[in-house]
């Protein structure tokens, strides 16, 4: 190296406006350098948010096409917004005049299209235990879901009784008609209250379809395998054909049929 080289050197190094600088490593013969570190490309930031976009408007999509059509509307709205059925658990609830009293949930309201995941998630609220009762009052409304309804109330060996309860837990008569009848037929012991109504009619359809007589004749078919399996006449079925109205049974009627299996008074 020369003496003007070392000078320029000398005058780099005195004038670098960052401090001393620091002559970069030798490296020796024979050997690459190792590549530089590159920091993140901001593409590939881009592309996970692309890609993420995409998927959540896909989901979104497909949530408008569910919700769009008007079954899954009222569904969702009766799961998750207004339940059509409200209910209330009564830790005492006296079925007469006498001094035995069991656990209830009341379950009051019309039976909309998500009735029975709805009442299912109450029962398991509610923690009854076999032989403890439903308490039901209402018009009716969805007959698959009342009959999911009475399926969940067998399976958990559960009894069921028209009517409401006062403050005291004594119970109030009341009414259930049309499918509500089929829910209350899921008991296994089907108390009958004085005072409360049991109606029934002819179950028809509300959507559009091809043969209304053959429809009709596959729900009637529907109901009496379902009412058989309960425990209930056939006669029930028959009843129920004779009248679109509600045709209410008297408790001489109801225990004919075996929908009540245990009358009871009211004091």
């Amino acid at each position: 190296m020369s003496a003007d080289d070392s000078q320029d050197g000398e005058n780099r190094f005195r004038s670098s406006p960052t401090g001393p600088a620091v002559a970069p490593p030798r490296i020796p013969p024979g050997q690459t350098p190792a590549p530089p570190v590159r920091a993140p490309r901001r593409r590939r930031h881009f592309w996970s948010i692309a890609i993420f976009i995409l998927l959540v408007s896909g989901v979104c999509i497909r949530a408008y096409r569910d919700l769009s059509q008007p079954e899954a509307w009222h569904y969702w709205k009766d799961q998750y917004v207004s339940p059509s059925l409200t209910s209330e658990v009564i830790d005492r609830l006296h079925l007469d005049g006498s001094s035995r009293a069991r656990r209830a949930l009341l379950v009051s309201g019309t039976i909309g299209p998500a009735a029975a995941s709805w009442f299912r998630s109450r029962l398991d609220q509610a923690n009854l235990a076999p032989g403890d009762i439903v308490l039901l009052a209402s018009p009716g409304g969805d007959l698959n879901q009342a009959v999911i309804m009475g399926e969940i109330i067998r399976s958990r060996g559960l009894a069921t009784a028209v009517g409401s309860a006062d403050a005291s837990g004594r119970i109030k008569p009341g009414y259930c008609a049309s499918a509500c009848v089929l829910a209350y037929a899921g008991g296994k012991t089907r108390f009958g209250v004085l005072g409360s109504a049991l109606g029934v009619h002819r179950f028809v359809t509300t959507r559009p379809v091809n043969d209304p007589v053959a429809e009709a004749q596959r729900i009637s078919g529907a109901v009496l395998g379902y009412m058989t399996k309960m425990g209930v006449s056939s006669s029930i079925v028959e009843a129920m054909s004779e009248t679109r109205d509600i045709r209410w049974l008297s408790p001489k009627q109801a225990l004919a049929m075996n929908l009540v299996t245990d009358s009871l008074g009211t004091p």
